[in-house]
């Protein structure tokens, strides 16, 4: 890939050339004719769908609505063969929407943002890259995505291990030949979900280290018909328009009622229909399944069942319905055949809870009791989410606070969009935005736009510089806890609150009313002039 020399000033930098990046990166060049440079670690675009490109990695949301509304040739040029996309599917897309908008040619690929520093007297961001180059900028847009910073638990001993280690999000573009050899997974959320029933196939032993079980749900991936690829073309402006006004930014099957106003083969009737149907739509069995516990046992205790109707082993299938959290308050697991793997003479379940790692040796893992010999470890454990990519960037703001460890005190941000004291940075699906509660591509567009207008007021109308205010962006962050204390969102220790990263503060970070309750909120301040930021001329 060529590398831009580029300017050494411009009037936007934005860090980071996934979706967030790139739509940012077209409405700031295209629509406000600015001087804009993205950065991007990886060598062509595509974020999270550049480096998970791990054995069966695939999006959980369904492909006509996992992608850009905001090109309608585009959506009749292209087309989705599969219910759910694959990650090369979704990794050329990006790559073709890059190729229509010509969006190359101002990213600066296999270059890392290492640090950015304000200047509040020239009211300008001067950021450093990882050649030592400084580049400086009016505005700073961070669109490094809510799940790009790996989580690898501390384990003593990995770097003893003589074979070879992995990590979902950082799989080689070249493939792993597993053929033979005996693997061991740590970790079942959604990327060990997706994975461990691929790679069954292939590796002599599969040996799945779990500590907390997930709720999985049957994808039922399916093609397309032609005929359904034909109306969904010719539907496309009503499904888009339509889905602008979803909670998820997705159409779904609304549910029949609350739990308990339906009888019980009403209610059995909601969850075989959905369990049949397969994807996300399952967690909205009842009106009530995200709000009423008891409401939400009764879908818990389905899947439960329906576990144990798969699982052949009764000590694996009590290992994997021991969930002690409402369903869908972790991430709910999209996945195919995962239950089913477990059936297979060549895939172990050792749970960690009753044989906890102890180290790694040169010849596997040791844990409390046994020691499971590998040639390969891989860690399905995830990401520092949603602050975590912006935090391990030196970014200081006034006063040469850092965004680190202010993160570090509590994770707030004025409608995920802006935090107090970091003048012209402006976040992606930040926290307290509806970000990974949602369809991504339809929570970043809502963001990108509310923040390519207000850029263009203050282009327009002399404003140097914008702020959040301190109490405009904690009463927004007491706002986002109180409205997700209304949901069994906290019953759950998540990565939606950091609990897998040490240290983390303990936080629910994102918007649980959805988008368009969000966007009129967000609408609402932009009318009000902006109301909780504070602006210089």
């Amino acid at each position: 890939m060529t590398q831009l020399t580029g300017p050494k000033s411009v009037d936007a930098i934005i860090i980071g050339a996934g979706f967030a990046g790139m739509y940012a990166l077209k409405r700031l060049r295209d629509d406000l004719e600015l001087s804009v440079v993205a950065f991007e670690t990886a060598s062509d675009v595509g974020g999270t769908w550049y480096w998970n490109r791990y054995p069966g990695a695939r999006c959980d949301a369904e492909s006509i609505f996992y992608s850009y509304s905001f090109d309608p040739e585009l959506d009749q040029d292209w087309t989705w063969t599969e219910r759910y996309a694959a990650q090369p599917d979704i990794l050329a897309y990006a790559q073709r929407v890059a190729d229509r908008h010509d969006l190359r040619r101002d990213i600066r690929f296999s270059t890392t943002v290492v640090a950015a520093a304000w200047d509040s007297t020239s009211h300008i961001w001067t950021v450093e890259l990882d050649s030592g180059e400084h580049v400086t900028a009016r505005f700073l847009i961070g669109a490094a995505g809510c799940l790009s910073a790996v989580q690898i638990p501390d384990i003593d001993g990995i770097e003893d291990f003589a074979g070879e280690v992995y990590h979902t999000g950082r799989w080689p573009h070249e493939g792993v030949d597993l053929a033979g050899k005996h693997v061991v997974v740590i970790g079942t959320g959604s990327s060990g979900v997706q994975l461990i029933p691929v790679i069954a196939e292939e590796a002599a032993s599969v040996t799945v280290l779990q500590r907390t079980p997930n709720f999985t749900i049957p994808a039922r991936n399916r093609d397309y018909t032609d005929e359904e690829l034909e109306t969904t073309k010719r539907t496309y402006p009503i499904l888009r328009a339509e889905s602008r006004e979803t909670f998820g930014g997705a159409i779904l099957v609304p549910p029949p009622g609350k739990a308990f106003d339906l009888t019980e083969d009403e209610r059995k009737a909601s969850l075989d229909a959905r369990w049949v149907e397969g994807g996300g739509a399952f967690m909205f069995a009842f009106e009530d399944s995200l709000s009423d516990l008891e409401a939400n046992e009764v879908a818990a205790d389905y899947v439960r069942e329906r576990i144990r109707d798969t699982v052949t082993d009764s000590a694996a299938a009590e290992q994997l319905t021991s969930m002690e959290f409402p369903l869908g308050t972790k991430r709910l697991c999209i996945g195919t055949d995962y239950y089913e793997a477990f059936n297979r003479d060549n895939v172990h379940l050792v749970g960690l809870r009753q044989h906890p790692i102890q180290r790694v040796v040169p010849n596997g893992v040791e844990l409390d009791g046994p020691t499971v010999e590998a040639d390969v470890i891989v860690f399905a454990t995830g990401y520092d989410a949603i602050t975590g990519p912006l935090s391990r960037i030196d970014i200081r703001g006034k006063d040469g606070a850092t965004l680190r460890d202010k993160w570090q005190q509590a994770a707030n941000a004025y409608l995920g969009v802006a935090v107090a004291g970091f003048p012209n940075l402006f976040i992606i699906t930040g926290p307290g935005s509806p970000s990974v509660l949602t369809n991504m591509i339809s929570a970043i567009e809502q963001h990108v736009d509310w923040i390519v207008d207000y850029v263009g007021q203050m282009c327009s109308n002399g404003v140097r510089s914008t702020v959040a205010d301190a109490t405009a962006e904690q009463e927004w962050m007491d706002h986002v806890a109180e409205l997700a204390g209304t949901t069994l969102f906290p019953h759950a220790a998540s990565w939606y609150t950091g609990a897998n990263v040490p240290g983390k503060p303990a936080a629910f970070l994102p918007y649980v009313a959805g988008i368009p309750t969000f966007r009129d909120v967000c609408d609402g301040v932009a009318k009000d002039g902006y109301r909780g930021f504070i602006e210089q001329r």
